[in-house]
């Protein structure tokens, strides 16, 4: 390794001296395994991490579902962790995962397949644990990793991971650089949560339910019952009105793509022009929030996804979009392990519809939600691309 590999990119002023290499073993103090041991409800008190709980994004401990150890807390001090410990995930598609406890997060117990290391006082645990974050730290795992089966790494090849460390003045501003990044990209996440929460909970009150014919939540100047419909009355289906995407159009690679789940990078299907919506025919991840897309000009859309379309003095295809979004969609499928929502299915769908003004009123509503959404998630790419150049500049 040259004399200039041993400094970074991107340095704070006031730091010159070259950093040193060093083994993960020689900067902790022990290397140890979590408890065996089943969850339960969470007592208020004594939470359990396991791997599942560490966000795969942020790296922080998601509280959303926490629970307790099963175990005697007479003893098992030892499962505790502390200020600046370092959680790694030894196994399955996860391997490789960190987390860092933070005091805030409370009275933490670890689960067994994470191995947690003790990093020694000297050294700043924030450092070392940004260092998991790296390029470096990435094709680690990936060698490392490797087995005949499942994939796996233990305690004494966790402890033979080297990194470059420069003095703990150094370490410590880095770690706190690296810290505050984190904390914006958290509340970045905690943002989007909320705005999308609230989303969800409109689409419940500004919507009739099963039986109803008025939603909970209303826009001022609308009145009377809401008229109920079969979605055959309200919107045509055309799917066997798509035309063939040509050679060239393929090659433009201008137009976006439609599938079940979503927009995809490539293209084949055919195209549509003009308002659609789309949903998915088969193949469906989530069944509860079902995949449904308002499109609008032109796009390109394979065969496992349904291309509806409101009659035109009848339905607002935005407010089309919500309504169907709205819709538990799971008494509607067919098929066992693959999901299947058939066309005649989709079609006999029942709901309810407002006149054209109300729909106009609330299809724009959730429109508006829908760019702070992406105008949110916009800002934690951004932010998450920067922190991911920081890293590659600011390490060894």
């Amino acid at each position: 390794m040259g004399e200039k590999d041993l400094v970074p990119k991107r340095r704070f002023q006031d730091f010159e001296n070259e950093w040193i290499e060093m083994c993960l073993n020689e900067l902790s103090e022990s290397f140890s395994y979590g408890l065996n041991a089943e969850s339960k409800e969470y007592d208020g008190k004594n939470k359990y991490i396991r791997i599942t709980d560490i966000n795969d994004d942020t790296r922080m401990f998601d509280k959303s579902n926490l629970t307790s150890p099963n175990i005697d807390y007479e003893v098992s001090n030892d499962y505790i962790l502390c200020e600046g410990d370092i959680l790694f995930a030894r196994t399955g598609a996860s391997v490789g995962k960190t987390y860092r406890y933070d005091r805030l997060d409370g009275k933490v117990y670890y689960a067994g397949f994470l191995i947690k290391a003790r990093i020694k006082n000297e050294y700043d645990s924030e450092f070392v644990f940004q260092n998991t974050l790296t390029k470096n730290y990435r094709n680690f795992v990936y060698i490392t990793s490797q087995r005949s089966g499942q994939p796996g790494i233990n305690a004494q090849e966790y402890s033979t991971f080297k990194l470059f460390m420069p003095n703990i003045e150094e370490q410590q501003k880095i770690g706190e650089f690296f810290k505050v990044i984190d904390e914006r990209i958290a509340n970045q996440e905690r943002k989007i949560a909320k705005v999308k929460a609230l989303k969800a909970a409109y689409l419940t009150e500004m919507f009739p339910q099963e039986g109803e014919t008025v939603p909970k939540r209303r826009f001022k100047g609308f009145e009377g019952e809401w008229q109920i419909k079969q979605i055959h009355e309200i919107a045509d289906r055309h799917d066997n009105a798509r035309i063939p995407v040509t050679e060239s159009q393929r090659v433009s690679g201008n137009t976006p793509y439609y599938g079940a789940n979503g927009i995809q990078d490539y293209v084949e299907g055919y195209t549509h022009e003009g308002e659609n919506i789309l949903l998915a025919e088969d193949g469906a991840n989530d069944l509860k929030n079902y995949p449904v897309h308002y499109c609008k000009g032109q796009i390109w859309v394979n065969n496992h996804a349904h291309v509806l379309k409101g009659k035109s003095d009848l339905l607002n295809n935005l407010f089309l979009s919500y309504l169907l979004k709205s819709i538990d969609m799971t008494p509607y499928l067919v098929g066992g392990g693959r999901a299947k929502l058939n066309s005649d299915a989709m079609m006999a769908i029942v709901s309810s519809i407002p006149i054209y003004a109300e729909q106009q009123k609330i299809g724009q509503f959730f429109k508006n939600i829908d760019d702070q959404i992406e105008m949110e998630e916009k800002k934690l790419d951004k932010l998450q691309k920067m922190k991911e150049a920081y890293l590659e500049e600011m390490f060894v």
